[in-house]
């Protein structure tokens, strides 16, 4: 049995197809015609683009929105002036050919990149590794593999699954996935995810071990996998996928049902969703309403600020697709690991404690802030939408959006132009602070979003991608708990809605001390809606009070999540 990380549900068994990458056989020389050189190079990132928007297209319809958007950041990070320029530099300056730049400059960026303490940071120097492969592909002129051509019931190995290959997967061909590289929270796991395709990643050195046409089986969940297995293990893991499918049917009962526990308590249960492309999704998957629609996607797929008028069009197709169910869309928050080159965001030492989300956009009003607000309030009048500010770490930032927002309505009336007078604006609480001034932020809110990956972090100081300290980032721990019942109730006590859109809303261990504490809204991925609306419907409120009383009095996390999962409801 071989053990790596378990970072898409599911059962997979099948044979086995080595992905390898072609050797690409070139040397550094020196060139003398430099324009010539650059020409190909400008030619080549053209393809580049041509061919990354076609694949992004693709993963659309094979993915989803949000997992499309990271081929998109492929784009938009070949055209990064510092990278690009870096690469046409060592052209001028060394009479380099062009594939030996490329190779150097992205080495250099992907270097900076892995050195960042955070995941997602560290991601883009494999998003560097993908552009720089690819790109010398196209100057030598060698074609892709075609993931694409795989028979059914394949079981793929690979280094990396880069989001390239998985542009190319017809997700009903491949059983499973197994890579020596990625986590959770890696490209690789998001789109396996969104496939609903079972893999393991992390296993060392998995494609030396393996050979075309191996029989492999792999849990999803627990990250084991059995390589040419026995008679009496392949019979368990095909028992074990059965159970698994069976059980992925029935949740098909929940469709069309309240979302309520056994003794009737009713909230909302509403999707996260990255783009307008995901709203019919939620609808499809049974989703209550948009509890988060993430609107910074809408400036990472552009190359320059987009205009209000793209804005409107974004959050008012969303508005419509969900006939009056409610859309919370969430300002800009941009910063930390999201930045734009055409942004202009300062260079910073610590960039998730510095100048980004509400903080940023307060101080560019007039070329960003005011027209995705206007954009906003526009969408408005075309169905149930609601604004929600990120990342308030004091009532003034909130107090500050909430004057911008009326200065807009008053251009509005001025104007003639529609939208509703009572839109809700909200705020995501992520930070220590929002939890400490909870009743305070509770008066002038309108509604609350808890985000619980930022503020686990933030109330840890732990950084999930930091393997040093990945043991202090969890929701168990008996700190972020209070955090979380803080602000649930001081939310309760001024009777507006408390909802939270980070991962704990659809963790089933959560979900009955969420009910506990009062959490009104579940946002939580198109997918898991089904698992949550089940996993509430097993449980009294009566259940869920007594087990949150055992929960609270115990002092460490590894007490909450042992004694969660001896109580779990499946």
């Amino acid at each position: 049995m071989y053990k790596g990380i378990g970072a898409s549900a599911g059962i997979g068994i099948g044979k086995i197809v080595v992905i390898k990458e072609q050797e690409l056989n070139y040397s550094k020389t020196t060139i003398t015609d430099k324009e010539a050189e650059k020409k190909r190079l400008a030619d080549a990132i053209d393809v580049f683009i041509e061919k990354t928007t076609a694949l992004a297209e693709s993963m659309k319809i094979t993915a989803g929105e949000a997992e499309s958007e990271i081929l998109q950041g492929h784009i938009m990070m070949i055209q990064d002036p510092a990278i690009k320029e870096q690469i046409e530099t060592k052209i001028d300056e060394e009479s380099i050919n062009a594939e030996s730049a490329v190779e150097e400059a992205c080495d250099f960026f992907a270097m900076i990149f892995s050195m960042a303490e955070d995941e997602l940071t560290q991601q883009r120097a494999s998003d560097l590794g993908d552009i720089k492969t690819r790109l010398i592909k196209i100057l030598l002129g060698v074609e892709e593999v075609d993931i694409g051509a795989v028979p059914a019931e394949t079981i793929l190995v690979a280094e990396d699954l880069t989001p390239s290959m998985t542009a190319s997967f017809v997700p009903e061909n491949i059983e499973g996935v197994l890579t020596e590289i990625g986590g959770k929270t890696s490209h690789s796991a998001i789109i396996c995810r969104s496939m609903e395709i079972p893999a393991v990643l992390s296993i060392p050195d998995i494609t030396k071990i393996v050979k075309d046409g191996d029989v492999v089986v792999l849990d999803g969940t627990t990250g084991e996998m059995y390589l040419n297995p026995e008679e009496d293990v392949l019979a368990e893991f095909k028992a074990k996928r059965d159970a698994y499918l069976e059980a992925k049917a029935a949740l098909a009962k929940f469709v069309g049902k309240p979302s309520q526990t056994a003794d009737g308590h009713v909230v909302e249960l509403v999707a996260n969703i990255g783009g307008p492309d995901e709203a019919p999704g939620v609808l499809e998957r049974d989703g209550e309403g948009v509890g988060l629609f993430r609107s910074e996607f809408l400036f990472m797929e552009s190359d320059s600020i987009p205009s209000e008028e793209s804005q409107f069009e974004a959050y008012k197709s969303v508005a419509e697709t969900l006939e009056g169910k409610p859309v919370i869309i969430r300002t800009l928050d941009i910063g930390g690991d999201k930045a734009l080159p055409y942004l202009g965001l300062p260079t910073e030492e610590n960039p998730f404690l510095g100048f980004r989300a509400v903080r940023f956009c307060l101080k560019r009003q007039d070329d960003i802030y005011k027209p995705q607000l206007r954009a906003l309030l526009r969408a408005s009048a075309y169905g149930k939408v609601r604004i929600m500010v990120p990342l308030v770490t004091c009532v003034d930032e909130l107090r500050a959006v909430k004057a911008i927002i009326e200065e807009l309505k008053a251009e509005l009336d001025a104007e003639g132009i529609a939208y509703d007078k009572n839109i809700e604006v909200g705020v995501m609480m992520e930070t220590a602070a929002a939890s400490l001034i909870a009743d305070i932020l509770a008066k002038e809110a309108d509604f609350f979003s808890i985000g619980t990956n930022d503020l686990t972090g933030y109330t840890m100081a732990a950084d999930r991608g930091n393997p040093d300290v990945a043991y202090l980032y969890s929701a168990y721990n008996p700190a972020v708990l209070r955090s979380i019942r803080n602000i649930i109730a001081a939310a309760n006590k001024e009777g507006i809605m408390a909802g939270m859109c980070g991962e704990a809303a659809s963790d089933p261990l959560m979900i009955p001390l969420l009910l506990a504490f009062g959490l009104n809204e579940f946002s939580v991925s198109a997918t898991a809606i089904l698992q949550a609306r089940k996993t509430m419907s097993l449980w009294t409120m009566d259940e869920c009070k007594a087990l949150a009383d055992e929960v609270m009095q115990l002092t460490t996390e590894a007490e909450v999540k042992a004694l969660l999962e001896e109580r779990a409801r499946s």
